[in-house]
């Protein structure tokens, strides 16, 4: 079981991941001057990338990071969400696309902490995969498309959508297949 430290929550790599929830809550003041709503996304993008560097490159993985961190995540993707469609900057559907993703992924999380049986099948600082990675970025370009040229953002929507299913399903897999090894059923490949 993972051991969680408050003490953790001091570390640079979590400290960065919770940056992201003080960011969310500026968001919606700032998404009318495009400048700063770009200064916002892309502090909250630096957070993402640096925290998780940082934590490998400092031997700093942590059970409390790795519920920091995807929290932070839905947060301010959920904060962006809402304040793009209240402001009409994103059709209705657009939650959809760009949560495809994360939408996936919130039955994975309760699972995965829930069931005894695959306790552990979740390792505290579990990397992101390609897909996840690709997900992330498509998320973003949709996000900017809709504060810089809204004209564009359902295409990109569409192409958010897609990279978010192929990362929920991409993870799904990871996590079935890790519980099946600590569950003692067949090795990998099989």
């Amino acid at each position: 079981m993972p051991q969680y430290r408050v003490a953790d929550l001091g570390l640079l790599p979590n400290i960065l991941s919770a940056l992201r929830l003080p960011l969310a809550a500026i968001f919606p003041f700032v998404v009318d001057d495009a400048r700063a709503a770009l200064a916002v996304l892309f502090a909250a993008a630096l957070t993402d990338v640096l925290d998780g560097w940082l934590a490998r490159r400092r031997g700093q993985l942590t059970a409390v990071g790795a519920v920091v961190d995807p929290i932070a995540d839905k947060v301010f993707a959920g904060t962006v969400v809402v304040t793009l469609l209240y402001t009409r900057r994103m059709p209705l559907w657009a939650p959809f696309a760009l949560l495809s993703r994360e939408i996936l992924e919130a039955p994975l999380l309760v699972w995965v902490l829930l069931s005894p049986r695959f306790r552990g099948a979740r390792r505290a600082g579990a990397r992101s995969n390609v897909p996840g990675k690709l997900a992330t970025c498509v998320q973003f370009v949709a996000v900017v498309t809709a504060i810089t040229a809204p004209e564009l953002v359902e295409g990109v929507l569409v192409a958010s959508a897609c990279a978010g299913t192929l990362a929920g399903v991409s993870y799904w897999a990871r996590e079935i297949e890790r519980a099946r090894r600590l569950a003692g059923g067949a090795p990998r490949g099989t």
